[in-house]
C-alpha cells in the first residue's frame, strides 16, 4: 500500500476515535429533562449530569491563562514539596524507571534502528504529523460538539486538555532545552548511542530528544478525558490505549528513546491528575 494511502488511513483512523469519543460524552453529560408522566423519577445520567454542571471545575477561556501561570508555579516549585517529605514514592518511581531506561537506551536504541524497515506500514500511519492530529481532535471535538449541543460539562473537558496539554509543553520545552539530548535518528547507525545528553549540536532547543513531546502531550489529554468520563469503562481504555500507540510509535521511528517516552508519559499523567484536575 502506497504510503500516502496510509497517511490518509491513518488521519481517517484518528478522526473515527475522535469523534466516537465524542460522543460518548455527548450521551453521558447532557442534562436530561424528565418530562413524560411515566418517568417522574430523573435517571441516573441525568442525575450526574445535572450534579456535575453544579459542582464541575470552575473553569472558562477568560480563567485559563490565569490558571496555566498558577499551573506552571506550582510545577517548578515541585521540589519544595519534596523538601516537606510528600509524593516521595511516586517521584522515586519516575526517576527510577527514567535512569533504568536510560541505561538500557545504549541498546534498546539499535535494535529499533536496525528492526525499523519491519514496522514501516505501522511507522506511516503513526508518523510525527498524524500523531499530532490524533492527539489534537479529541480535545477538539469535544470543544466543537459540546459547543454545539451547548453541554458547559463537555466544553470544560476540552478546556482542562487543553490546559493540560499548554502546561505539558511548557514543561517539555524546558526539558529539551536543558538537557539537549541527541535523537537517535541522528545518531549514525554503528553508535554511539551512550553520549546523548548535552549533545545534540542544533540551535534550535526543541529539536531535543528528552522528553517525548508527543507521549507527553497524549498522556495528559488522556489523562484529562480518562477521568472525567471514567463512569464509561470503555473510554479510558480507548483514550489510554491511543495515547500508549502514540507513544510507542516514537520508539519504532527512532524519534525517541525508550527514556523519553517513559518520562513524557509519566510527566503528563502527573500534570493533569495531580495538577490540572485538583487545580
Amino acid at each position: 500500500m502506497p504510503p500516502v494511502n496510509l497517511r490518509f488511513y491513518g488521519f481517517r483512523h484518528a478522526i473515527v476515535i475522535a469523534v466516537c469519543l465524542a460522543n460518548c460524552a455527548l450521551a453521558n453529560c447532557q442534562n436530561v429533562s424528565s418530562e413524560l408522566p411515566d418517568a417522574p423519577i430523573p435517571t441516573a445520567d441525568a442525575q450526574r449530569a445535572a450534579s456535575a454542571s453544579i459542582d464541575d471545575i470552575d473553569i472558562s477561556w477568560k480563567k485559563l491563562p490565569r490558571r496555566i501561570l498558577t499551573d506552571q508555579k506550582d510545577i517548578w516549585l515541585f521540589p519544595t514539596q519534596l523538601a516537606r517529605g510528600h509524593y516521595w514514592i511516586p517521584t522515586l518511581a519516575v526517576v527510577g524507571g527514567t535512569a533504568a531506561l536510560i541505561a538500557t537506551d545504549a541498546k534498546t536504541a539499535p535494535y529499533f534502528r536496525k528492526h525499523g524497515g519491519n514496522l514501516d506500514d505501522m511507522n506511516d500511519v503513526f508518523d510525527g504529523t498524524i500523531t499530532s492530529a490524533e492527539t489534537a481532535l479529541v480535545p477538539l471535538s469535544l470543544l466543537a460538539a459540546g459547543y454545539i449541543r451547548q453541554d458547559s460539562y463537555q466544553v470544560n473537558t476540552s478546556l482542562l486538555a487543553g490546559e493540560a496539554y499548554v502546561d505539558s509543553a511548557i514543561v517539555d520545552l524546558a526539558l529539551k532545552f536543558i538537557t539537549q539530548r541527541k535523537r537517535p535518528y541522528n545518531i549514525a547507525p554503528s553508535g554511539p548511542f551512550s553520549d546523548t545528553f548535552f549533545n545534540n549540536g542544533k540551535s534550535h532547543f526543541s529539536e531535543g530528544s528528552f522528553p517525548s513531546g508527543h507521549a507527553i502531550g497524549a498522556f495528559s489529554i488522556a489523562t484529562v478525558v480518562a477521568n472525567r468520563y471514567q463512569h464509561r469503562r470503555w473510554v479510558p481504555i480507548a483514550v489510554y490505549g491511543l495515547a500508549t500507540v502514540i507513544s510507542l510509535s516514537r520508539v519504532t521511528t527512532s524519534a525517541h528513546f525508550p527514556s523519553d517516552v517513559f518520562l513524557g508519559a509519566s510527566l503528563g499523567y502527573v500534570i493533569a491528575k495531580f495538577q490540572v484536575l485538583n487545580h
